[in-house]
């Protein structure tokens, strides 16, 4: 005797959403990225006017990334991109999209690191540097570097807590990553003619870049926060691409429409089965 047609239309619903599933996850691996890196970008050449920067992914002429007006002390928040080569051009602000570049430097992205591309020096030798940024810290122990943008103060000197960051660190350099102990403690920063100091917290699995920058009264300091607990995604980077959303879970409804239906099928056979039983007897 052949199954009866509720029935087998019962296993195929059941079925169903299984197949779905896999369908569903063939074609999220298959859309998978390629892995994903992070940059952001920064003016830090004091007597530089603002400026206008774009990203370009290698080969394509049509901007991934365009900020416009960027003045100095200015450092975007990290945004997400395709691992791979790209290039990053500077131009006057206001400058036409296809004029020359004042600066252009090149940048290989790679999957889980995070860039900063900064402009630094003067403006008669300005250039553009690209500087790996870490993500991770020791244990227990939070990391910060010094970043020496002050054409005022040609030298100067970072301590933190007492402690030495960087001795003799010059304009337009940058120093290494040095572990500190996490505190609340004063950060003290000191050149030949001016020294300043400001409290600033560095909190265990912290990275942070300080800034040292002229400002209208002297010497001013920012602390940027690179990355906070995790080296899956930088501090400051919005899972949002460039400029487009965040990617949302899919509503769970239509399989639970179709396991209702599954479910309903198979509790109508059951009861047919009952009912040409009763009839047979």
């Amino acid at each position: 005797m052949g199954i009866p047609s509720v029935i087998r239309w019962a296993i195929v619903l059941m079925a169903l959403p299984t197949l779905l599933f896999g369908l569903a996850g063939v074609a999220s691996a298959s859309s998978a990225s390629p892995g994903t890196g992070w940059v952001r970008l920064a003016h830090l050449s004091p007597n530089t006017p603002a400026v206008d920067v774009y990203l370009y992914s290698f080969g394509d002429p049509s901007a991934e990334l365009v900020l416009h007006h960027v003045g100095y002390g200015a450092v975007s928040p990290y945004q997400p991109v395709n691992a791979g080569d790209y290039t990053v051009a500077m131009r006057a602000a206001g400058a036409g999209a296809t004029t020359k570049p004042v600066l252009s430097a090149t940048l290989a992205v790679v999957a889980g690191h995070a860039y900063t591309v900064a402009g630094l020096g003067p403006e008669s030798g300005l250039r553009l540097q690209v500087l790996d940024d870490q993500l991770t810290t020791p244990p227990d122990e939070a990391l910060v570097r010094v970043v020496q943008a002050s054409l005022r103060q040609h030298i100067v000197t970072v301590t933190y807590g007492g402690n030495s960051v960087v001795s003799d660190l010059a304009f337009a350099s940058v120093s290494s990553y040095k572990a500190v102990h996490p505190a609340t403690a004063a950060l003290h920063i000191a050149g030949p003619n001016e020294t300043v100091s400001s409290t600033i917290s560095l909190a265990a699995g912290t990275v942070h870049t300080v800034v040292v920058l002229d400002a209208a009264n002297g010497l001013s300091v920012d602390n940027i926060l690179d990355a906070q607990g995790s080296a899956v995604m930088p501090a400051g980077g919005a899972a949002t691409g460039l400029g487009g959303t965040a990617p949302h879970a899919p509503s769970p409804l239509p399989w639970l429409l179709l396991i209702g239906a599954g479910s309903l099928a198979v509790a109508a056979g059951s009861l047919r089965l009952r009912r040409l039983g009763r009839k047979r007897a």
